[in-house]
C-alpha cells in the first residue's frame, strides 16, 4: 500500500467517524494507522495545535501529523509536550485534498494495514412478551388469581 492510498483511507474514515454509529472503532482505526505510519517513518509529527472544541477544560492540545498530502490531528502523549513545538491555533483555511474513496474500501485498507478487526456486538437478548397487570398487582399475583369461567 502506498502513502497516498493510506492517507486517503484515513481521511475517509475520519470524515465518516463524525456521524457513524460506531465512531469509537473508526477513531481507533485512524489512531492505530497513524501511529504505525509514524513508527515506520511514513508520517511525521509536525507540532501541537490548540483544539478547536475543548471539552471540560479551558484548553487542550492535539498533535498535528503530516501524512502524504494530508494532515490529521491525534491525541498527544506526555512526551509530545516535551519534544514538539506548540504551533498555536490551527489554521482555519487549510483543507485536506478531496477524496472519492468510500468507507467500506477505506476500512478494509486500514484493517489490513493495522490488523485491527471490528467486533460487532451480537444481539443476544431474546424477545420477552410483556406481561400486563392491573394497577397494584405484580406479575406473580396474576398466576394466583382465579380464572373467570
Amino acid at each position: 500500500m502506498n502513502v497516498q492510498e493510506l492517507s486517503e483511507a484515513i481521511f475517509t474514515v475520519n470524515k465518516h467517524a463524525k456521524t457513524a454509529q460506531n465512531p469509537k472503532f473508526l477513531y481507533q482505526l485512524k489512531g492505530a494507522s497513524l501511529e504505525k505510519m509514524i513508527s515506520m517513518g511514513i508520517a511525521k509529527k509536525i507540532g501541537l495545535h490548540f483544539s478547536n472544541n475543548p471539552k471540560n477544560v479551558q484548553q487542550t492540545s492535539s498533535v498535528l501529523v503530516e501524512c502524504g498530502s494530508y494532515q490529521f490531528h491525534i491525541n498527544p502523549a506526555k512526551e509530545d509536550f516535551k519534544t514538539l513545538t506548540h504551533l498555536g491555533l490551527a489554521i482555519e483555511g487549510f483543507r485536506n485534498p478531496p477524496s472519492k474513496m468510500n468507507l467500506r474500501t477505506a476500512k478494509s485498507i486500514l484493517q489490513k494495514y493495522t490488523g485491527i478487526k471490528e467486533t460487532i456486538p451480537s444481539a443476544t437478548r431474546k424477545y420477552v412478551q410483556p406481561v400486563f397487570t392491573r394497577l397494584g398487582e405484580t406479575p406473580q399475583s396474576i398466576q394466583k388469581r382465579p380464572k373467570k369461567e
